[in-house]
């Protein structure tokens, strides 16, 4: 089911001013307007501003030509996107997910559900009359495909319902080629070549039957085959609308976070004041934090003041925690610039990130971290004095080479996942930045080393275990990189070492192997 508000920014502008349609201020000619490079650009206009001539992307002096007394108000695009967002949550009273269609549509996944509602038919009633009921209007058609069912909610009848039995092409035919959900410059393109209407394209794009419509068909896969998006391919989106391509949908996943806020009887000016109510906010997140069985990565801690001025601070944790004590002491430093002006009235703090943490006994890290010497709570402080790209950490990286198995990230990012995690065998504790070149005075006709030279001196082999033969990674490598057999050897003075032959002789991709010393055991 496809859901079209038509009007959704001009009605959001009418609810704010707090007057019906066509009363009031929606009485008067009004656009709501955008500031671009070349002047004022109109974006909306209400049934009044249409009557007079005004239209959406016609230039604001434009527009005064034709109605000198045209209103203006200021458009709020991220407004009407958030109110998206909440209309898509909200649909989902019709069906088990939605997904947006910017900028004013929403998408509803109805299957099994019509029922429900008396069937198909009574559904579209209900939605309009819901939305009737909020001021909003609201246009509705339900398809078996998405795109059929924006192409009847924005040029079809009111409440068109297309069965999956019946035929799209037939009862779409007389639609407009806009129908199709194209850019602008495609939607020219289509009308110079001839193409206005959906059967149009239709009977070129599925009918070839002769010659002629076969190479106009052609014509037209060559002039768009280069356009990745489908909103850029008239081909494509005709297959979506048909169903004979699948049209992959995101659906819109609510998202409630922990938040706790504190409305001050009086403005406060002074630190110390602050400091205490973010303490009492603190215990507040933790105790909503501990009701979810979470704990949070990111907090946003949010100041109003008396003359409308917000002021936010930022704070990324490097794990998840639930320790009021330590989200205070690191918001403390985030407090020294700010300007309480003549007064902070309210003072709110949201988990944007939180992660499941499980109620756990206190142990000997959880009382260390209250004296401040965690790890976690030294990279956290380290952060907020340095910044977030001070401080990196290593991390495992799906690769077998020991030069590649690790790579650096911030400290703040997520954990890498499960699946980059690779079990080896035992690795020495000390790798050296750079393999270092050994030269191998005897080995066994087996290929174990029994005497070697590093660094001038000369080691005589005890003991030695391997190998381990490790495979160079073909997809990124030459073909003539050459295989390794790693060897964990002990020399007669009780020191371990791990070495590795490169190369194996009569291999083909070299001559004679090289030995390389890659690490030290403790």
């Amino acid at each position: 089911m496809a859901i079209w508000f038509a009007r959704l920014s001009v009605d959001r502008w009418r609810l704010s001013q707090g007057c019906e349609a066509g009363e009031g201020v929606d009485a008067l000619p009004t656009a709501l307007i955008t500031e671009t490079a070349h002047g004022p650009r109109i974006e909306a206009v209400n049934d009044a501003g249409h009557s007079s001539g005004a239209q959406p992307g016609m230039m604001l002096a434009d527009a005064r030509t034709l109605c000198p007394d045209i209103q203006t108000a200021p458009a709020d695009p991220a407004g009407d996107l958030d109110t998206l967002e909440k209309l898509a949550l909200w649909s989902q009273r019709w069906g088990p997910w939605s997904a947006l269609d910017p900028p004013d549509g929403v998408l509803v996944d109805i299957t099994a559900a019509a029922h429900l509602f008396g069937g198909e038919t009574r559904m579209l009633a209900d939605v309009e009359a819901a939305f009737a009921k909020r001021r909003l209007s609201a246009r509705a058609a339900i398809a078996s495909t998405a795109g059929a069912a924006w192409a009847l909610a924005h040029f079809g009848p009111r409440q068109a319902i297309l069965g999956p039995g019946d035929n799209a092409l037939r009862c779409l035919t007389d639609l407009p080629i806009a129908a199709l959900r194209l850019d602008q410059d495609v939607l020219t393109v289509l009308r110079r070549l001839g193409l206005k209407r959906l059967g149009d394209l239709a009977a070129i794009a599925t009918g070839a039957i002769n010659r002629d419509e076969a190479a106009a068909r052609d014509a037209i896969h060559r002039r768009f085959r280069n356009r990745r998006s489908p909103s850029a391919n008239p081909l494509v989106r005709l297959d979506q609308l048909l169903g004979r391509v699948p049209e992959p949908l995101l659906p819109v996943i609510p998202h409630h976070a922990p938040m706790v806020q504190r409305r001050l009887m009086e403005p406060i000016r002074h630190r110390s004041l602050l400091d205490q109510v973010l303490a009492d906010l603190a215990d507040d997140m933790v105790r909503e934090l501990e009701g979810r069985g979470e704990g949070a990565r990111r907090l946003e801690l949010g100041l109003w003041r008396v003359d409308g001025e917000v002021m936010v601070r930022h704070l990324e944790l490097a794990s998840a925690t639930r320790e009021a004590a330590h989200i205070t002491r690191l918001f403390a430093d985030r407090l020294d610039d700010v300007d309480a002006g003549f007064g902070i009235e309210t003072v709110r703090l949201r988990a944007s990130w939180a992660e499941p943490l499980g109620v756990s006994q206190a142990d000997v890290e959880q009382a260390v971290e209250r004296h401040g010497t965690s790890l976690n709570a030294c990279i956290d402080r380290l952060t907020v004095r340095l910044g977030p790209d001070a401080v990196r950490r290593p991390v495992p990286y799906a690769s077998h080479l020991p030069e590649r198995a690790h790579s650096w990230q911030p400290a703040l990012a997520a954990e890498p996942s499960s699946q980059a995690m690779l079990e080896f065998h035992q690795r020495p504790l000390k790798m050296l930045d750079k393999p270092e070149g050994i030269a191998v005075l005897y080995a066994s006709p087996d290929g174990l080393p029994q005497r070697f030279r590093w660094r001038g001196n000369v080691h005589e082999v005890a003991r030695a275990e391997g190998p381990e033969r490790i495979a160079p990674e073909w997809w990124r490598e030459r073909s003539t990189v050459r295989l390794r057999d790693y060897y964990r050897i002990e020399d007669v003075m009780g020191r371990r070492y791990w070495i590795y032959r490169h190369g194996i002789a009569g291999d083909g991709r070299g001559g004679a192997p090289d030995w390389y010393l890659q690490g030290l055991y403790a």
